[in-house]
């Protein structure tokens, strides 16, 4: 049973900014995402530790965990809207219980941890302020049609092993999905269909990622794979190689299930929104382009 998604947001709500992964690199891109949320009527208040700094890390462990419970908890707040990823979301579960909450967390690529482990009704895999500014209009506008109207937009794709698969959506970035295996973090991902992204892994590291998923048979029991865009995952020069695509083509072609990819989500490039855990259907047509669609919540139309 999908569970009932938080209530929609409405301009004016106020929303909570939180660091849980890596340290804040640098500010103006971060301060264009805030302004995105400020220009469309929403009220936005920082954490202490927004911009703090430990090693490589936005504060200790402790702090971030905090900021996180104190966002969560906190009934004023509508929404948690997450820094940047990098490294250090998974650090924070470590003996963490997640309280009772219904509310919205966006981010992607690191936060997938979060993503993941907390099964969020409002979790989105979406643009993080540190890359909101730089998505194109009805990449932006697809964001606020979601969390505002519960609404959203088929995308496209190419085709590859052909059919059609429903299931609940599990979007992630690869190498971040990869390292919450066989931990009470991991979702159910029986009926699933699995959404992947990642960036700057060399071919041979996605290999390795997609053999452990096979070795450990989590691929078994899915119902299909949308595929986004691996970013700077080209083969070193001069060393034999496979791409990337030629990997993930090999690794999940003979799974005998749909598989679209070329999907515009993802690092360096279109990242849409993608909602984690609502029924979704994946079309892989032999003529034609392959959709990730979402039945229930498709705009109605004109």
């Amino acid at each position: 049973m999908v569970p009932a998604l938080p209530p929609a947001l409405v301009p004016g709500d106020l929303l909570y900014v939180v660091a849980t992964s890596g340290a804040l690199r640098e500010t103006s891109k971060f301060e264009a995402g805030l302004q995105v949320w400020c220009d469309r009527g929403y009220q936005v208040e920082l954490s202490p530790t927004h911009d703090k700094r430990w090693g490589y890390l936005a504060g200790t462990d402790e702090q971030r965990r905090q900021e996180l419970l104190n966002a969560l908890k906190e009934p004023k707040y509508h929404g948690i809207l997450c820094v940047r990823g990098g490294y250090g979301s998974t650090r924070l579960l470590e003996n963490w219980q997640w309280p009772a909450m219904n509310k919205w967390l966006i981010g992607f690529s690191d936060i997938t941890s979060l993503l993941w482990s907390g099964r969020l009704s409002g979790g989105v895999h979406g643009p993080l302020l540190t890359t909101l500014s730089q998505e194109p209009d009805w990449s932006q506008q697809r964001l606020f049609n979601w969390l505002e109207h519960h609404t959203l937009e088929s995308l496209q794709g190419d085709s590859w092993n052909k059919g059609t698969a429903t299931g609940r959506l599990l979007p992630a970035n690869l190498t971040v999905a990869t390292c919450l295996l066989g931990t009470n973090h991991e979702p159910d991902l029986a009926g699933a269909i699995l959404a992947f992204e990642d960036v700057t892994e060399a071919p041979y590291r996605i290999d390795r990622m997609l053999t452990h998923w096979r070795m450990l048979g989590k691929f078994d029991n899915i119902a299909g794979i949308a595929l986004g865009r691996f970013s700077q995952c080209e083969p070193p020069a001069n060393i034999p190689s496979f791409t990337a695509m030629e990997v993930l083509q090999e690794r999940l072609g003979d799974l005998g299930i749909p598989i679209v990819a070329n999907l515009p989500f993802g690092h360096d490039g279109v990242n849409a929104a993608l909602p984690f855990g609502i029924p979704a259907k994946l079309e892989a047509r032999a003529n034609g382009p392959g959709l990730l669609s979402f039945p229930n919540h498709e705009p109605n139309p004109v």
